[in-house]
């Protein structure tokens, strides 16, 4: 069949294969047995045959190491692990990106008595310069860690390698986990003008020379092949490296030499930067200063007057382009129709995935007036249509109830957030709700308050109570939070670890949490919040 002409066997020939099957099913029955504890020489023997033709059978692999512990020799293990390593390059030659082989080399290395690295660093090389994608790199890795190779001699190997080759996802790849070995703190941007107040000095120019030398690289590579995408996902990540955002600040027409901060250590790419002003900068004589931020990416620039005793902002609604968008006339119409349609086609067929388009219709035409009818479009799609994603319906609804509560608290030009009993399952568009005092999440369904929660720079009161929260992540230096109700989550104190970091809290309610119940917990609440001084439990 398949085009291949069927040839007769031969008695002979048949009971060859015969031997051959019996000979693999022993090998196999082997394996099974090392549960009945078989680790002798005729295993590993066994073990060796049937891996020299298939090296990613991962259950041998297990096998053979088990069989290997148990025949290991004071005397005789160097010899017996140096001749399991000679089995391991035969059965890379059969298959050099069998990631069996290469794991359990990596664990025959690491129990040698004196393991020769610099042949396993050649190894690697070889294996690399036969296939650049060979699927060696964690071993290498593991290698370069126990030896103790530097990070910049492993830095020109991958030159080497995208010199000869650019589309080479894989070194592309270890560049990133060694450049930031060979300079934690990212270096500023070079092309960023210098402040008068901030001269570079020659640390600083060299490391700039570096870093223009690291764009060169990935420019050749990607003038060269314009439609290989390996180094255009190098170029992006390392233009994020950059510590600075591009930020200048200007006070009363002077430049300042500031550090940016993101809210939350996690985020390297944020909608929210902080920076502190060097003391003295501020004229308490004057009352007004004029405040200019300059983003140097794109020439675009934000201006703000700044009263020393009140507070001060400048900010664009959040209802222009960002969350919604208004429609011409024209467009109007075309959805309306569309919407129509479609609820025609929903009446015929009242069970039908079309429940989300007219969602998504309904949201482009008027989120607040069809608010009802979308959060029952949503619990029909959820229990009776599709419940198989009733998580992705579910965050989706959580995503527009908080768009329309954003609508409804700017139409008030209020700062308080409230969202409650909406059976929320996530958070989106906090960088929304930067100026927001008092945000109310209670009786909903949230597990987490996820890092982007650390945009909240104004909150000064948070309600949480009655959800499952187990992870309080975003909770980071919110310098103003002073009151938060938990009321029914935590079930143990080291969720509450975050909490630590705001040192201006002074009310904690944990009634009805699991965590009340623990043994000590006021004293651990003490220790750990030590700037609390209403605690409910």
């Amino acid at each position: 069949q398949h085009g291949r002409v069927k040839v007769k066997t031969t008695a002979q020939q048949e009971e060859e294969k015969r031997k051959e099957r019996e000979k693999k099913l022993k090998i196999y029955v082997a394996a099974r047995d090392r549960k009945e504890g078989v680790f002798d020489d005729e295993a590993l023997q066994l073990t060796q045959q049937l891996l020299s033709s298939n090296p990613d059978f991962a259950t041998l692999w297990n096998y053979r190491r088990e069989i290997l512990m148990h025949l290991e020799d004071a005397d005789e293990m160097q010899k017996l692990y140096e001749a399991e390593l000679s089995f391991l390059e035969a059965c890379l030659k059969i298959n050099p990106k069998s990631y069996g082989s290469w794991h359990h080399r990596g664990w025959v290395s690491t129990r040698l008595p004196r393991p020769n690295w610099a042949r396993e660093l050649s190894l690697c090389d070889r294996c690399l310069s036969l296939d650049d994608r060979n699927h060696c790199w964690d071993y290498r890795r593991m290698v370069v860690k126990v030896s103790g190779v530097p990070a910049d001699q492993e830095l020109e190997f991958t030159d080497r390698l995208i010199g000869s080759n650019f589309s080479n996802y894989s070194s592309w790849h270890y560049r990133s986990t060694l450049l930031p070995a060979l300079h934690p703190q990212a270096p500023e941007v070079c092309r960023q003008p210098p402040l008068a107040s901030s001269p570079r000095g020659p640390q600083s120019h060299r490391v700039c020379e570096e870093q223009l030398l690291k764009y060169e690289l990935v420019q050749n590579a990607f003038f060269t092949d314009p439609n290989d995408q390996s180094a255009w996902f190098y170029y992006r990540w390392l233009l994020g490296r950059a510590k600075s955002v591009g930020l200048l600040l200007v006070l009363d027409g002077q430049p300042l030499q500031v550090d940016w901060t993101s809210v939350h250590p996690r985020f390297r790419h944020s909608p929210v930067w902080i920076c502190d002003l060097p003391p003295g900068t501020i004229n308490d004589v004057t009352n007004e200063h004029n405040i200019t931020v300059h983003w140097t990416g794109n020439h675009a620039h934000r201006d703000c007057a700044l009263y020393t005793r009140t507070e001060s902002w400048c900010r664009d609604t959040a209802t222009d382009q960002e969350l919604f968008s208004e429609l011409s006339v024209e467009k109007t119409s075309v959805l309306q129709s569309e919407l129509q349609s479609v609820k025609q086609l929903q009446e015929l067929e009242p069970l039908n995935k079309c429940l989300l388009t007219i969602i998504l219709l309904m949201r482009a035409l008027d989120p607040l007036g069809y608010e009802k009818e979308t959060l029952a479009y949503f619990q029909t799609l959820k229990q009776e249509v599709d419940a198989m994603r009733s998580e992705y319906y579910s965050d989706l609804c959580s995503k527009f109830m908080i768009e329309n509560t954003i609508l409804k608290m700017e139409y008030a030009e209020v700062r308080v957030f409230s969202i409650c009993d909406r059976s929320l399952t996530s958070l989106c568009h906090l960088d929304q709700l930067l100026l927001v005092t008092h945000i109310n999440l209670s009786s909903n369904q949230l597990q987490r308050l996820p890092p982007q929660f650390a945009m909240l720079q104004c909150l000064e009161v948070l309600e949480a109570d009655n959800n499952f929260l187990e992870n309080l992540e975003g909770i980071y230096h919110l310098p103003r939070l002073q009151e938060v109700s938990l009321k029914n989550n935590i079930s143990s104190l080291p969720d509450l670890q975050p909490l630590a970091s705001c040192s201006q809290l002074k009310r904690l309610d944990l009634r009805g949490n699991p965590v009340t119940q623990t043994a000590s917990v006021e004293s651990g609440l003490a220790e750990l919040l030590p700037s609390v001084t209403d605690l409910l439990l």
